[in-house]
């Protein structure tokens, strides 16, 4: 699955590492070894904070049930204690504007965005992918935006394979957080 995933040879051995702490703590009674396996893959992707999202290991593994893989990729974490960092929405914005075709504007323009965001702290707990797409379409259409590129929100949610309510939802979180109304 890494290697179908093109993942640096770090992430594999990080992978094997924890199938093996999980076989050798007796983790895998009741899972299937290709479930723990998918887990483990998601976990070093995790760790090595590279933005892969579930949807692309779910084409590689033979596990296609994204609940299952996330419960089991959960229950290596919390057993094996392992270190993961939440994912960065900046990690997600290269791969979206060369998909759209945004200029380097844009993107320098939404990666300042996304840093007020998660100095706000109202990316925890979301998709990350769709607070960057989000943040994308707020850059495409919020007058300080030095650009003009334009994209739809269907554009960006088929490009981030999230909703379209995911990035009006988080679009609404981004303009009241840093451009709030003032009021008169």
């Amino acid at each position: 699955m890494a290697a179908a995933l093109d993942l640096p040879d770090d992430d594999h051995d990080i992978a094997a590492v924890i199938c093996r702490r999980a076989s050798d703590q007796d983790l895998l009674p009741g899972r299937s070894y290709e479930g723990v396996a998918t887990a483990a893959v998601y976990a070093a992707i995790r760790q090595a904070g590279l933005p892969q999202d579930l949807e692309a290991l779910t084409q590689v593994s033979r596990i296609d049930d994204k609940i299952r893989i996330k419960r089991t990729y959960r229950y290596l974490v919390r057993e094996l204690e392992l270190e993961v960092p939440p994912p960065d929405p900046r990690d997600y914005l290269s791969r979206l504007c060369s998909e759209l075709d945004l200029s380097q504007e844009t993107k320098r323009f939404t990666m300042e965005l996304l840093k007020d965001v998660m100095e706000a702290g109202i990316h925890s707990g979301k998709h990350p992918v769709g607070i960057a797409a989000a943040a994308l379409y707020v850059a495409t259409h919020h007058s300080d935006s030095p650009s003009s590129d334009s994209c739809t929100q269907s554009e960006l949610a088929e490009a981030a394979n999230v909703s379209v309510v995911t990035i009006r939802n988080r679009y609404h979180d981004i303009q009241d957080t840093c451009f709030p109304m003032v009021e008169a």
